[in-house]
């Protein structure tokens, strides 16, 4: 099994905290799905021709495309790959872009899962983020989705906000499981280099919450989450009813998947390609048949930290069987000696050959992934 993610590069206005590659010119749309689907019917075989178990629209913001534009594209998808049936198809949106009449129009697209991001609950909070929306509106955009005919519903909230308080996060935690959701992604905030929040913590008008808090708010969505029935299955992820998401765990499993658009990445087992991150760039490298995106073969050792760094993250943690079985025995020494610390202090827990992380070990996961690296 494999998947695809497509990058849709534009936005209507760009978020203070958001580092991935967006524009605000949508005057290229057309021209970006016409080389959109160049670039697919050239790298389809990267995948060696694996069925397609998921599909998703990430970015950017999707939800800037009309009921056309996705008609055209899940059309193409489905003529070019071999979709499965029940293919999990995601698709991330913005509130206040999901009316009830474009909700519907997703749902007939053959979209079965969305991904709303929200972010918080508090108008003081999507001021300072520079989001579009506002609360009711996003609590409408899931009641609408409900309407719709969607049954699962993710949505993004971020911790550790500047001036966010543990009472202010109790209450987006409330609100956002007293909603008809059946999954949670849950993000501390980073300062990524080259965003509006980077610069303003930079210049010193901006000031990062002290760590205390942020672990304090991390503790309590792992509390809250359990109490309502949401399982931790990734360090940042929580899922109803086992309602994993399917497209975020074929990365964490190692499976193959093909990115499109610009900045969009790939990886089929053998070697890992990225795209440019320039949307022009990337027009007219297609249209010119030159180069746009890189490419690295990964050594072993590369493939033994990808494997760690995607699993420990997991409840599924990592497994000393597939170590040995797929890097050999001396990959194995170095993960037993180097685990064996965090095991001794209760960071890592061991159940008979696989390691997990444990409630405190989550706090220094980071640590933890790097030093079980091979460098």
């Amino acid at each position: 099994m494999a998947g695809i993610y497509i990058h849709i590069p534009f936005c209507r206005q760009k978020c203070f905290y958001c580092d991935f590659y967006k524009t605000l010119d949508t005057s290229l749309t057309g021209n970006f799905f016409s080389i959109l689907k160049v670039e697919a019917v050239q790298r389809k075989n990267y995948l060696f021709n694996e069925p397609i178990d998921t599909i998703y629209f990430g970015g950017g913001t999707p939800s800037v495309l009309n009921k056309y534009e996705l008609l055209q594209i899940m059309a193409f998808l489905h003529k070019e790959f071999s979709v499965l049936p029940d293919a999990e198809i995601t698709f991330e949106a913005n509130p206040d872009d999901l009316n009830y009449s474009y909700l519907k129009n997703l749902y007939y697209a053959g979209i079965n899962r969305l991904s709303i991001g929200i972010q918080s609950f508090q108008n003081e909070h999507l001021k300072i983020m520079n989001r579009r929306h506002n609360v009711n509106q996003a609590i409408v955009s899931v009641e609408n989705a409900v309407k719709a005919g969607f049954e699962n519903i993710s949505v993004d909230l971020i911790y550790g906000l500047p001036n966010l308080t543990a009472r202010q996060w109790q209450s987006n935690l409330n609100q956002v499981f007293n909603l008809p959701v059946q999954h949670l992604s849950a993000y501390h905030l980073t300062y990524h280099r080259g965003t509006t929040f980077y610069d303003r913590l930079k210049k010193g008008t901006l000031k990062e919450l002290v760590e205390k808090e942020s672990i304090k708010q991390f503790k309590l969505l792992i509390e809250i989450a359990s109490d309502l029935g949401f399982e931790q299955y990734e360090i940042s992820n929580f899922a109803k009813n086992k309602m994993y998401s399917k497209h975020n765990m074929s990365y964490w499993q190692g499976n193959k998947y093909l990115g499109l658009g610009p900045s969009a990445h790939s990886f089929n087992g053998v070697s890992r390609q990225w795209n440019v991150a320039n949307l022009e760039g990337y027009l007219n490298a297609i249209e010119n048949n030159s180069t746009y995106f890189e490419e690295e073969i990964l050594t072993e050792n590369e493939k033994y930290n990808e494997y760690i760094l995607t699993r420990i993250r997991t409840k599924w943690g990592v497994s000393i069987n597939f170590i040995e079985k797929e890097f050999g025995t001396e990959k194995v020494t170095h993960f037993i000696k180097n685990i064996e610390k965090y095991e001794k202090s209760e960071f890592v827990i061991r159940q008979n050959r696989i390691f997990t992380l444990s409630p405190d070990g989550l706090f220094i996961s980071d640590e933890i992934m790097a030093n079980l690296m091979i460098i």
